[in-house]
């Protein structure tokens, strides 16, 4: 059936909030109706009213046979007319409907406690915990009411029964207390001992050492300690146990047991899992150990990190120089090797140098340490002959290798095994940092004729290099071989690949300078010269004469180098710089002649435009850009009077104003 439809839907004129009806509804409201209060004036009426009740209770016990709340109700109204009988009948009828109903029997029972009748309540006691022996309740009401009673044994012997089916841990602790209560202390470790038995965990040994403890019982405290390593095995391998332990034996003054307790205990758990011990061991050692043995927990404890670190990422040599490192200042040789061995194991996997650069660092160190350290020469040299087969120098090489080998090999006096190592590398890797540092050496070694033969094998391998070709110029210099010195500065310069031939030519002229041959520096300038007219060869033949005092000289150069930039558009900055250069010298001078001079040649610096296209397509897209270029003397004659045209300039306007 459809609901009829809504006609207006305007709102009503009317309008009733949900106040006004709450508000409506309690005052219409009827009163709860009650029974009128009967006063009972005789026997007979206390029949009558018992009569009623019953029939009421019968009633409902028989409709709702099964909710136990009437039943309770019904006993607790018997109970309260003293209807003893009657109401035990009725808890044995609800007892018959769930005779596992723990809360019926409780009330059963508290009736039977609460009036006093003992029998009956240990009648009760015994069915309820016959047929329920898990229910703790029970147990706990039943040896507490024989307590009270005063009935000790019977309290006793109940918590025997009840121990029997093995309870939970609270059980125990009240048998416990009861013990101690009666002031049974044998008893209490009779009964620690069947709880240890019974629950063999390792809570309860420890429960069991520290009732012990608690007694002085010392030898005995340590027995149970020992057996609970002996019996549980693998489960007692917890931190608990050995801070329980070790701390007992610390209270009892036994310092070498208990560092060798926590030391076993470190040993045989997971580090993970050991924190607390690892505090509880460096504590210990604070206040009782020595200072060895406080350094060496630190050590084991950075140790332990840095492991862990490298079980992650065996490639985080930052992670094994630190190890290393550790390693090292414990003196140990056999465990610092080890270490540095399990290190170099971890070969880079890419062939790139960038992969090895560190890596090859735990070479050096190793070698190092053998060395310096362990004083052990032959094994640092073999460590060296490792590093160098491990490296794949077919790819790239690491000249400090080779260096550093040769190093070592000079401190232990062998000359031949050092030439043979430096001869190898220069075979196999050539290197300008290996020649030079063999060089180095063969010239401490005061061997001219293998450093010039070195040097010439030098500038073989790398003859576009000017670093040989100095290197060996001054060399030959300074053992006062000029003629044997120019020659190989004129071959270098004679050499048309050589790379930044400008050093060559520095090295040179500071050569000649050095000598005071100023003709031979003339000489080599003009050449240079010849071939290039850079600004900075003009400026640095000029200072030259001016470092010599040849003031004529410095002046006529910087002329000629002034005339060959003259009249040449695209060398405008180069010539400003000269003459900028000429000026700050001329001031050093302080001829005020030659300074108003050069300040008359000084160009102007302007800013201009010009036009630059944006496509070669487009003749229409042009913009302007602006630009500083530099206006000489002789360019614009009426230049060196523009500030007094400027001057005139401006008094004619403020007199056209006035």
């Amino acid at each position: 059936m459809r609901p009829p439809g809504i006609l207006n839907k305007q709102p009503n004129d009317i309008q009733i909030t949900a106040e006004q009806l709450l508000k409506d509804a309690e005052i219409h409201q009827t009163k709860e109706i009650r029974p009128p209060q009967q006063r009972i004036m005789d026997e007979a009426e206390l029949n009558e009213y018992k009569f009623r009740k019953r029939i009421l209770f019968e009633n409902r016990v028989r409709r709702q046979r099964n909710y136990l709340g009437i039943w309770v109700r019904y006993a607790q109204f018997e109970e309260g007319l003293l209807e003893f009988r009657r109401a035990r009948s009725i808890y044995e009828r609800a007892l018959e409907v769930d005779m596992l109903n723990v809360g019926l029997w409780m009330k059963y029972v508290e009736m039977e406690m609460r009036h006093k009748f003992i029998k009956h309540a240990r009648n009760i006691f015994e069915r309820s915990i016959y047929l329920m022996p898990r229910i703790d309740q029970f147990w706990f009401k039943y040896s507490y009411m024989e307590e009270v009673l005063g009935n000790y044994q019977a309290a006793r012997e109940i918590f025997n029964r009840w121990m029997t089916w093995k309870p939970e841990e609270k059980a125990w602790m009240a048998f416990l207390k009861f013990e101690e209560r009666m002031g049974e202390r044998e008893n209490q470790r009779q009964l620690m001992h069947k709880y240890m038995e019974a629950f063999p965990k390792l809570k309860i040994y420890l429960k069991v050492a520290r009732f012990e403890i608690k007694y002085k019982n010392w030898q005995n405290a340590r027995d149970i300690y020992e057996r609970t390593l002996e019996e549980l095995g693998q489960e007692a391998l917890k931190e608990d146990y050995f801070i329980d332990f070790a701390k007992f034996e610390i209270r009892n003054k036994e310092y070498d047991r208990a560092r060798e307790i926590f030391r076993f205990g470190l040993k045989n758990i997971p580090k993970d899992q050991a924190f607390q011990l690892y505090q509880e061991y460096l504590q210990f050692e604070k206040q009782f150990g020595q200072k060895e043995d406080i350094d060496n927990i630190i050590i084991n404890k950075r140790r332990i990190y840095y492991r862990e670190v490298i079980a992650q990422n065996a490639y985080n040599y930052d992670a094994w120089f630190d190890l290393c490192n550790l390693e090292m200042t414990t003196k140990d040789h056999i465990r610092v090797r080890d270490t540095f061995e399990a290190a170099i194991k971890n070969i880079p996997p890419g062939r790139e140098k960038r992969f090895w650069r560190r890596y090859i660092y735990l070479w050096y160190n190793y070698a190092v340490y053998e060395e310096q350290e362990a004083q052990d020469f032959e094994r640092a040299n073999n460590i060296y002959q490792r590093a160098i087969n491990q490296v794949p120098h077919e790819n790239f090489t690491f000249s400090k290798l080779w260096i550093f080998y040769a190093q070592c090999l000079i401190r232990q006096k062998d000359i031949d095994r050092f030439r043979k190592v430096m001869g190898t590398a220069i075979g196999k890797c050539p290197n300008i940092k290996i020649f030079q540092e063999y060089i180095q050496l063969e010239l401490q070694l005061a061997n001219i004729d293998r450093v010039r033969t070195l040097y010439t094998i030098f500038v073989k391998q790398f003859p576009d290099n000017p670093i040989p070709w100095i290197k060996f110029g001054e060399f030959e210099n300074d053992l006062e071989e000029y003629d044997r010195a120019d020659s190989i500065f004129e071959l270098a310069l004679e050499n048309n690949q050589m790379n930044m031939p400008e050093t060559v030519w520095r090295a040179y002229i500071d050569t000649q300078i050095a000598l005071k041959n100023y003709d031979k520096v003339r000489e080599l300038y003009e050449r240079l010269i010849e071939r290039s007219k850079h600004v900075k060869i003009w400026i640095s033949y000029a200072q030259f004469e001016q470092s010599i005092n040849n003031i004529p000289g410095f002046r006529q150069v910087m002329q000629r180098g002034e005339k060959s930039y003259m009249g040449n558009v695209d060398q405008k900055e180069e010539r400003a710089i000269l003459l900028e250069n000429w000026r700050e010298i001329e001031l050093q001078i302080g001829d005020q002649d030659e300074i108003k001079k050069i300040n008359d040649k000084q160009p102007k610096k302007v800013k201009k435009r010009r036009k630059v296209k944006l496509s070669d397509n487009d003749d229409e897209d042009v913009v302007f850009e602006e630009y500083y270029d530099f206006v000489f003397p002789e360019e614009n004659p009426l230049l060196k009077n523009l500030d007094q045209v400027r001057l005139q300039a401006l008094k004619w306007k403020q007199s056209q104003q006035q």
